[in-house]
């Protein structure tokens, strides 16, 4: 059995499996949030366990977790650890959605040119391969392809006949340079899956880059290191290859927090350094888990000496069930001031709003404007072009917890009575 599969194997699927989980490796007496006073009541094991069995009943995003993941998480304190708030929610913390959230807060279904294949830019398009993932974050934007079970999915399958269709269209569009792997995450495809991505999209000429967006390294690092597992020499091939060609191949990794790294994952980066793999890492801003200048000087500094450059730092997307997981843009604009000089100059992000609409990504600094009292702030993105090159973009903050109980729960979702405290 391969490093991998052992993974897949002990991974927590559902809300059953994560209940049992937490019965067994919690505490029975909980230390306080120290980061978020609605936490303040939990004192014991059977109070934190009722609190996250309501909130697991309400999250339109389904739960998926690897043992390693579990294995970094801090059981003598697990409020205050980091990979703890990201993974487990608590309906103590939920707040009421925001009434300008969306399923497709991006808007991709609108560039959609094929099923899975999202082609918004002249010269870039978004290949969804699949929509499994090793882990399944609970601020996911594609929360709809593999929600819990309360919503209607739309996922997106690892289907050749669907490639190939996406394929023949890359192929005839020689405008298109640059393509994005992602779903999903093709981590979780067989090596010989895996394979056929890649060779078919370096085949095509004018495709000069492809980037692979995988949290795979974050999820499950000793697939990396196994040598009986072909899906890293199949990325180690490809990446030779491209290079040989005058293309490139990067794999696009995703760490939030320092505490994301241990031992593996550390050589597992260090494997990929040494092989000559390019590899960039992409975070979102998460309100009380890493959105303090020490969380993302730590963060910065944790990744540089693992050999990866921090490539985006993201503005959390405004998607139905992540509401007590926003940050105003005042934090993140605040953020990126603060970083600046911490390390040499090419270990600083681009802090980033992709904003809603379907206007892209933008500099967090370069709003046209933003009012902190309202929480509205507004963008122009001309680099789009034509009709969408002129259209004013908003994006929203986060509403404050007494307006938020106005509110109903999740209705992009389903009908709920609002949260009451």
């Amino acid at each position: 059995m391969s490093a991998y599969d052992v993974q897949r194997q002990g991974t927590i699927f559902n809300t059953v499996g994560l209940l049992h989980m937490l019965g067994q490796m919690l505490p029975d007496d909980i230390k306080p949030s120290l980061r978020n006073p609605l936490r303040k009541n939990i004192n014991t094991k059977s109070e934190l366990l009722a609190d996250i069995a309501a909130a697991l009943d309400r999250m339109p995003m389904a739960i998926q977790m690897t043992p390693h993941l579990v294995s970094l998480i801090d059981w003598t304190n697990p409020l205050n650890c980091p990979i703890f708030r990201q993974f487990v929610p608590l309906h103590s913390e939920l707040l009421n959605e925001h009434p300008e959230s969306r399923r497709d807060s991006l808007c991709e279904k609108s560039d959609e040119v094929l099923h899975g294949l999202v082609h918004r830019y002249k010269n870039k398009a978004l290949f969804l391969a699949t929509s499994a993932c090793a882990i399944y974050c609970p601020f996911c934007t594609r929360a709809a392809m593999v929600g819990s079970g309360a919503i209607e999915k739309e996922p997106t399958r690892p289907d050749v006949e669907r490639w190939n269709k996406i394929f023949e269209h890359l192929a005839s569009n020689d405008a298109i340079h640059d393509v994005v792997l992602s779903g999903g995450d093709v981590y979780t495809l067989p090596a010989s899956r895996f394979e056929h991505l890649l060779s078919r999209l370096l085949e095509s000429p004018h495709i000069k880059r492809v980037r692979i967006g995988s949290r795979g390294l974050c999820a499950a690092p000793s697939r990396i290191l196994d040598p009986t597992d072909r899906w890293t020499a199949t990325l180690l091939k490809y990446t030779a290859s491209a290079r040989q060609m005058g293309k490139e191949l990067c794999l696009h990794t995703h760490f939030n927090h320092a505490r994301e790294m241990n031992d593996t994952t550390r050589e597992a980066a260090r494997f990929l350094y040494q092989a000559g793999v390019t590899v960039r890492n992409q975070a979102v801003v998460l309100r009380g888990i890493n959105d303090t200048v020490e969380d993302q000087s730590d963060l910065i500094h944790a990744l540089a000496d693992i050999h990866i450059p921090p490539y985006y730092v993201y503005q959390c997307d405004m998607t139905p069930g992540i509401e007590h997981l926003r940050t105003p843009l005042s934090t993140i604009i605040k953020l990126e001031k603060a970083v600046q000089g911490i390390t040499s100059g090419f270990y600083i992000p681009k802090y980033v709003v992709d904003l809603p609409g379907g206007g892209g990504k933008r500099p967090v600094s370069t709003y046209t404007t933003y009012d902190e009292s309202t929480g509205v702030s507004t963008w122009q993105a001309p680099g789009l072009g034509g009709e969408k090159g002129e259209i004013t973009y908003t994006y929203h903050d986060p509403l404050p917890p007494s307006l938020s109980e106005e509110l109903d729960m999740f209705p992009m979702f389903r009908k709920r009575k609002p949260i009451k405290r």
